[in-house]
C-alpha cells in the first residue's frame, strides 16, 4: 500500500548575507512575500556571555600588562596546532 505524504519537509538551510544592490533586496523581499525565506533576527547575546565579557574587560583593567597581542595569540595558536 502506498501513503503519499502531505507536505514534503525541505532542509533549513540558514545564511548570513549582506545585500550589495538594491535590486537584490527587493528580491529578497519578493522571496519573503511568497514564503520562500524568513528573515531572522541576529540571537540575542546570551546573559552569562555578557557577563563573562565584562569580568575579562575588568581584569584586563587591573591588570594590563597581561594583554596578549592578537598577533602573538596567532602565532601561539600556529605553535599549538603542529
Amino acid at each position: 500500500m502506498l501513503r503519499f505524504l502531505k507536505h514534503i519537509s525541505m532542509p533549513v538551510t540558514t545564511y548570513h548575507i549582506r545585500i550589495k544592490k538594491n535590486y537584490a533586496a527587493d528580491v529578497i523581499k519578493d522571496l519573503q512575500k511568497m514564503d520562500a525565506v524568513e528573515l531572522l533576527q541576529e540571537p540575542p547575546i546570551p546573559e552569562w556571555q555578557k557577563k563573562e565579557v565584562r569580568k575579562r574587560l575588568k581584569n584586563l583593567q587591573k591588570n594590563p600588562s597581561k594583554a596578549v597581542s592578537w598577533n602573538e595569540t596567532v602565532k601561539k595558536i600556529k605553535q599549538l596546532a603542529k
